[in-house]
């Protein structure tokens, strides 16, 4: 009987030994299972942040050109208007150096009586021929 009993503890310690055996393999492989289900979530959240990094990075540089692009546009109009400004006052200045050269120029002709009265005539002329 104690052989049958010896007999009987093995045969349960073997069955046992099986099914913890067939429990370790159905462990592993859920674990295998959860590995990989991790590890492609994690592939998945990578590549979704490499798509937000190169959207995000696409973005700035759209609005970094336009701004630039306003900029580039305000120099330009500013630089016409002060290009105009110093046009306008050159015409301005040249025009006061023309009747101060005409002044000193009627000044040191009409010094002379005789350039008076010959200027005189001439503009009565150019008037009666109009």
């Amino acid at each position: 009987m104690a052989v049958k009993s010896r007999e009987d503890r093995i045969k349960s310690a073997l069955e046992l030994a099986e099914e913890t055996k067939i429990e370790m393999e159905k462990l592993k492989a859920d674990n295998e299972a959860i590995v990989k289900e991790a590890k492609e979530e994690r592939n998945k959240l990578i590549q979704e942040a490499r798509s937000i990094k190169s959207k995000m990075l696409e973005d700035a540089k759209g609005q970094a050109d336009e701004e630039a692009k306003k900029i580039i546009e305000s120099a330009r109009v500013k630089i016409n208007s002060e290009k105009e400004a110093a046009i306008s006052d050159i015409r301005n200045q040249v025009a006061e150096f023309s009747v101060e050269i005409a002044e000193k120029i009627l000044k040191m002709k009409l010094e002379d009586t005789r350039e008076q009265k010959s200027l005189i005539e001439k503009t009565l002329d150019d008037l009666n021929l109009n």
